[in-house]
């Protein structure tokens, strides 16, 4: 006879129920778009010991509802326009409880046979929007953007160089590139010093030529060249880097090409589609993130490769526990292609999306996204003493307030201030960045749910906090 625990008499089935609807029925755009934690309220749950006889279920709720939940960055708020916002869409939600709910372990074809044909079947699907060939292309979905990037590394590693002469190894990276290139590097074993920056142009795109030189010194040095990373569309400015020029230095010297796309690449099904990304079928890898903006709830992205037999190449073992469940040789099972073998059906929540949408609503939202940066820019350029520094690219644009007859620390500081005072405000998240060693204002403008009127109140109040910090000098 089954002992009756506890969590049998709690009533889950209404509790679950009013939790979904309260959080349907929220207007986020009435809630703060970041709350900070007062230090007493820290205190309380870094210092909450697990009782012995357990809490009422009820009083955790109002915890969660009130305090956990409630000081947080609320990514999917329409004015939250720093970082790369993540507005997931209710239907990857609803994605997430169920596939939670079920438990699946995404592993193998015969634990979830099904969900892993939906794996398989957007791989395909996005791997012909990158214009590769279904066959032999492949990849598996990841957590993010970071481990999407050291799989790619790891796979390049391992297709281009011996572990003896892994000292040798040569990797070419812009100073615009993602930060968890630098961490898949050093995991990968690829030594700091021979990480190659490139710099870039006014546009924040790397210097092609610049790429070729030192790739050849390198060669010259007795070094053995890699990879090399490109961006398809940075953090910082929505920036495209020369994805041809790139392929044609790698082509020549037997190089592995990969481009980081993790926000990007989404764009692939906007209205100018792959015109955006010229080149781009000559990649050796990409990285792509679906909880940018593919508006999936964090985390689903994916790492897709030209030819799936170098991620077989690098990740494939063998376990005999696994022996009865593995797949034979025309399914291959995520868990041969990735570093994960526990993992989640990711891909379920994305495909619900896709089939309730369809390719006309992701490519409306993803064209609004970049019509409200375009009139960002054009509400920046009437602004007095504000001057943009980066054009609209992929929905992503950066401008700064210049006073003349203050320097350019002074006029830094005030905009520091101001963005700080906006966050603090709850009214919208405006954040800055450095560009050629200036302080500006990045505004990632991609929510569906934003509105020119959220664009215009966050600029006024902006502009106020700025002039309030230059009186305060």
């Amino acid at each position: 006879m089954a002992m009756d625990f506890r969590e049998k008499d709690l009533d889950l089935q209404n509790i679950i129920a009013d939790e979904v609807n309260k959080y349907l029925k929220r207007d986020l755009g009435m809630m703060s778009a970041t709350k900070r934690a007062p230090q007493a309220l820290i205190d309380k749950y870094e210092n909450m010991n697990v009782p012995e006889t357990g809490r009422d279920i009820y009083e955790i709720m109002n915890e969660l509802d009130n305090e956990v939940l409630e000081y947080i960055h609320r990514n999917n708020h329409p004015r939250s326009f720093s970082f790369i916002p993540g507005p997931g869409s209710r239907l990857s939600w609803l994605g997430d409880i169920l596939t939670t709910a079920n438990n699946i372990h995404a592993s193998n074809f015969k634990n979830a046979t099904i969900p892993i044909s939906i794996d398989r079947n957007l791989i395909n699907y996005f791997a012909k929007k990158l214009g590769f060939e279904i066959k032999p292309a492949g990849g598996v979905f990841v957590s993010g953007g970071s481990m999407a990037n050291l799989t790619a590394v790891v796979t390049a590693r391992d297709d281009k160089i011996a572990t003896k002469e892994l000292y040798k190894a040569a990797v070419y990276i812009s100073d615009q590139v993602h930060h968890s290139l630098s961490k898949a590097f050093h995991t990968a074993g690829i030594p700091k010093e021979n990480v190659r920056r490139i710099s870039v142009d006014d546009e924040f795109k790397m210097n092609v030529d610049e790429l070729s030189t030192v790739v050849k010194k390198d060669i010259e040095a007795g070094m053995k060249p890699v990879l090399a990373v490109g961006n398809a569309g940075t953090t910082n400015t929505g920036a495209v880097d020369d994805i041809e020029g790139m392929a044609d230095v790698c082509t020549e010297h037997g190089l592995w090409l990969h481009i980081d796309g993790a926000y990007g690449l989404s764009h692939l099904l906007s209205t100018k589609g792959r015109a955006l990304f010229p080149g781009i079928e000559r990649a050796d890898s990409v990285s792509w993130d679906a909880h940018k903006l593919l508006f999936q709830t964090y985390s689903c992205a994916m790492v897709i490769v030209k030819d799936k037999q170098h991620l077989l190449n690098s990740f494939s073992e063998q376990a005999e526990y696994l022996d009865d469940i593995q797949s034979d040789d025309d399914v291959i099972d995520p868990e041969m292609i990735g570093m994960e073998l526990t993992r989640p059906a990711r891909a379920v929540k994305l495909w619900i999306t896709l089939q309730v949408l369809g390719e006309e609503q992701f490519r409306e939202r993803i064209d609004y996204g970049h019509q409200l940066a375009e009139h960002t820019e054009k509400c920046v350029e009437e602004m007095e003493n504000w001057k943009i520094i980066s054009r609209p690219s992929l929905s992503i644009l950066s401008f700064k307030y210049v006073h003349p007859n203050l320097n350019e620390t002074e006029n830094n500081k005030i905009l520091s201030n101001a963005a700080g005072r906006m966050a603090s405000s709850g009214y919208a998240v405006t954040y800055t960045t450095e560009l050629n060693d200036q302080k500006v204002i990045r505004m990632c403008t991609i929510n569906p749910e934003t509105t020119k009127e959220d664009i215009m109140g966050t600029l006024m109040r902006l502009d106020e906090f700025v002039k309030d910090e230059v009186e305060s000098l």
